[in-house]
C-alpha cells in the first residue's frame, strides 16, 4: 500500500527494519528506525496534549537534529501542518513568522540549538515530554483551515525571502512523497547508502531532497546542524558518506578551506554530488568535478514545486551546466513575454505544473493568482531555454535581468566570464537603476584567500568576452556573499549596497 502521508514513509521503515540506524548526529550518537518512531509517537502526544488540532499550523523553532525529524513527522501523525523556522533567525523574524502562519504552538529543539534555546528561554517555553524539546502556546485565536482543497497539506514552507517578504508556501503530502519517489530512484538510494545532511530541514532541499529520499529509500543520514568543512571532509573520509547535496556556496567554501588548509581530501565511498537552489557557475562545476573526480549533478526546483522538477541523469551527465531534465511526472515550458511558447534555444519564463506543485500561499490569495496561470501552469519567475533535446538552461531571474541601453543582460552570463577569472572566488552580478531610466551592471566578487584583484586585467578578461553593454561599470571586491542559511545567494543586500556605494 502506498503512503498517504509523510509519517508512513518512518512507519513502514520502522515495521520492517527497526534496529537498522537512520541517523548519525555529532558526537557518534545514532537513532534506529525504531526508536524514531517512538519519538514520533512521544511528540505526536506532546502535540495531542497542548490541544494541536487537524490544519493547525505548529511553529518548529529549530536545527537539523533527531528531535527535529521527530516534530516534523509528529505534526503529519496528528493532521497539524508544521512550519519551520531555523533557530538562528532573529527574534523579530520568528514572531513575525509565526503571525502569518496564525500558528497555535511553537516547539524548540533546546538540547541540539543553543539558539533554540534562548528563543524557548525568552518565550518561558514548557519542558515536553519528548527530550529536548520545549513548547509554548503561540496565539490563542489561531484557527484551523476548514478550506477542502487544502486537505492534503503537509507543511508551510516560508520562502528564503531572498528578493522580499517570505511567503507561506503550502507543500502538499502528495508533492513531498512524489518527489521522495523520484529522487531517490535518480540516485538509487538504498540501506547502504549514508547522506551527508546538513540542509536545514526548515528548507525544501533538506525536507524533500534529503529527508523524503532518504525515507524512501531506506538510506542513513549523517546529521548536522550547520555546515562546516572540517566536519564534512572527516565525515566524507570516515564516515562512509556516499551522498553529497548542497548549494554552489557549499561547494565553493568547501573549495576554500581545502585550498587555505592545503588538504588532500579522501572520499572512499562517495558516490554521488549534487548541486541545486541557485545557478551553477561553470568555473565552480570543473573545480567540484576535478575535486571529486566524478560528475556534480544539479537540478532545478523551488519551494512551490516540493523539490526538483529537472534533474541531470547520473547514466549521461552533462559536461555543460544545465539542469537537466523534467522529471517522472513533472512538466516544464518556456514562455515569451508575449505569452507565446518559446522555440529551443529562445530564452523566456519557467512555467512549471506537476503532482508537486503547490496548494498556494497561505492565506495569501492574492499572491497566488499572480503566480497561477491557466491550466493549472506556475510561472516561476525565473528566465530560463531549452536544448533542442529538452535539456533546461536556468538564465536567472526575470526580477534580476538587467535592462542595458535597451538590451537584456542576464545576471548568470556575466558571473560565469567573471568566475573564469584568475582568483575569483565567487561572484555576483546586480543591476542599478540609473537616472535616465537605464540599469548600472555592478559585479561584486568574492576572492580565493590571499589572492588580490587585477582589475585592468579582469576588465580586459571581460572585453574579450562580453559585449560593451553587458560589461559591469563598477567591481566591487566583498569579504564574503550574504547567503541564507540554506545557501542561496540574497542579491537583494548585494543590490542595496551597490545603491548606497
Amino acid at each position: 500500500m502506498q503512503p498517504q502521508r509523510i509519517h508512513h514513509l518512518l512507519e513502514d521503515r520502522a515495521a520492517r527494519t527497526p534496529d537498522a540506524v537512520f541517523l548519525y548526529e555529532s558526537g557518534g550518537a545514532t537513532t534506529t528506525y525504531g526508536a524514531l518512531q517512538a519519538m514520533v509517537e512521544t511528540a505526536a502526544n506532546d502535540l495531542l496534549a497542548a490541544g494541536v488540532r487537524p490544519t493547525d499550523r505548529v511553529v518548529l523553532v529549530a536545527e537539523n537534529c533527531a528531535a527535529h525529524i521527530a516534530l516534523l513527522l509528529a505534526c503529519s501523525r496528528v493532521g497539524a501542518w508544521s512550519c519551520g523556522v531555523n533557530a538562528r533567525m532573529s527574534p523579530g523574524e520568528i514572531a513575525a513568522i509565526v503571525e502569518r502562519a496564525d500558528a497555535r504552538l511553537c516547539c524548540f529543539t533546546t538540547d541540539a540549538s543553543e539558539a533554540a534555546r534562548a528563543h524557548a528561554q525568552r518565550a518561558s517555553a514548557a519542558v515536553a515530554t519528548l527530550p529536548g524539546v520545549m513548547f509554548t502556546a503561540a496565539r490563542a485565536e489561531a484557527r484551523p483551515e476548514s478550506d477542502p482543497a487544502l486537505a492534503d497539506a503537509a507543511a508551510i514552507i516560508f520562502t528564503s525571502g531572498t528578493s522580499g517578504t517570505p511567503k507561506g508556501v503550502m507543500v502538499s503530502h502528495r508533492g513531498l512523497l512524489h518527489f521522495g519517489r523520484v529522487s531517490a530512484a535518480v540516485r538509487a538510494l538504498g540501506a547502504h547508502d549514508r547522506v551527508y545532511a546538513f540542509l536545514p530541514m526548515t528548507h525544501i532541499f533538506g525536507i524533500g531532497t534529503v529527508l523524503m529520499a532518504a525515507l524512501t529509500g531506506g538510506a542513513a543520514l549523517v546529521l548536522r546542524g550547520s555546515f562546516s568543512p572540517a566536519d564534512m571532509l572527516e565525515a566524507l573520509a570516515h564516515g562512509q558518506v556516499s551522498n553529497l547535496l548542497g548549494p554552489p556556496t557549499m561547494y565553493a567554501r568547501l573549495l576554500a578551506h581545502i585550498e587555505a588548509q592545503q588538504l588532500t581530501p579522501r572520499f572512499p565511498d562517495l558516490r554521488y554530488v549534487y548541486t541545486g537552489s541557485a545557478p551553477l557557475d561553470p568555473a565552480l562545476k570543473q573545480r567540484v568535478e576535478q575535486l571529486f573526480g566524478q560528475p556534480l549533478h544539479y537540478g532545478y526546483g523551488l519551494s512551490e514545486y516540493a523539490g526538483s522538477v529537472f534533474l541531470t541523469r547520473t547514466e549521461a551527465p552533462r559536461a555543460d551546466t544545465s539542469a537537466g531534465y523534467v522529471v517522472e511526472g513533472g512538466e516544464g515550458r518556456i514562455v515569451t513575454a508575449g505569452g507565446a511558447e518559446a522555440a529551443p534555444g529562445d530564452t523566456g519564463e519557467i512555467w512549471l505544473r506537476g503532482p508537486g506543485l503547490m496548494l498556494g500561499y497561505f492565506r495569501d490569495a492574492a499572491a497566488t493568482a499572480q503566480v497561477m496561470r491557466p491550466g493549472g501552469w506556475y510561472a516561476t519567475g525565473d528566465l530560463g531555454r531549452f536544448d533542442p533535446d529538452g535539456a533546461l538552461f536556468v538564465v536567472g531571474r526575470l526580477k534580476e535581468m538587467i535592462i542595458r541601453s535597451g538590451f537584456n543582460v542576464y545576471p548568470a552570463e556575466v558571473e560565469a566570464v567573471i568566475g573564469r577569472f584568475a582568483g575569483v572566488h565567487l561572484c555576483a552580478v546586480v543591476g542599478v537603476p540609473e537616472a535616465d531610466g537605464n540599469e548600472q551592471i555592478v559585479a561584486f566578487v568574492e576572492l580565493n584567500l590571499g589572492a588580490a584583484l587585477d582589475e585592468t586585467a579582469l576588465r580586459a578578461h571581460l572585453v574579450e568576452h562580453l559585449s560593451p553593454y553587458k560589461r559591469p561599470a563598477r567591481i566591487e571586491v566583498i569579504d564574503a556573499m550574504p547567503t541564507t542559511a540554506n545557501g542561496k545567494l540574497l542579491k537583494r543586500e548585494l543590490q542595496a549596497r551597490a545603491r548606497v556605494s
